[in-house]
């Protein structure tokens, strides 16, 4: 990867709106999204990232090339209680929003990412940090030690 071509900075709040693309961009590109419903998520989730990030919920990381956001990663952080093995309260953080333009891609981009937001948590007390991947994102995030999980999940609004 050429890193002249390619700079790093923290997500401001006024990015909200690139941050937002870029998560409808990635299920799209996940075939968990269609183009009809591309604009809905898009407007929802920038409403939502806003508000995560006026709160400090969310951390986010960008990279622009050309003067172009082009990609970016982010984490939501929150407080989880003493369990056995960790008898503190501590900081977890889940890493959301992975995106590259796919002009971009098989640059190392996500991989920067991912360790821009490692250091962040290592320097800032973050003792777990978790995250969804797709099949494509796994050997990556396996390549820097996170291991599957046993997550159940529920839809509660479809129990309703």
């Amino acid at each position: 990867m050429d890193d002249s071509q390619y700079s790093l900075r923290t997500a401001q709040l006024d990015d909200s709106a690139t941050i937002a693309l870029h998560r409808a961009a990635m299920f799209r590109d996940m075939g968990l999204l269609d183009d009809q419903e591309f604009s809905g998520l898009k407007d929802a989730s920038e409403a939502w990232i806003t508000q995560c990030m006026i709160s400090g919920a969310y951390a986010g990381w960008l990279i622009e090339s050309g003067g172009n956001v082009i990609a970016g990663a982010g984490i939501l952080l929150r407080q989880q209680g003493p369990i056995p093995g960790c008898l503190h309260v501590a900081y977890w953080a889940h890493v959301v929003n992975v995106y590259t333009d796919p002009k971009h891609r098989r640059q190392g981009l996500a991989r920067r990412l991912m360790h821009a937001i490692l250091d962040w948590c290592k320097a800032n007390g973050v003792e777990q940090v978790t995250l969804s991947s797709s099949e494509e994102g796994r050997a990556l995030y396996e390549s820097l030690g996170f291991e599957p999980t046993a997550d159940m999940k529920l839809a509660v609004s479809a129990q309703i």
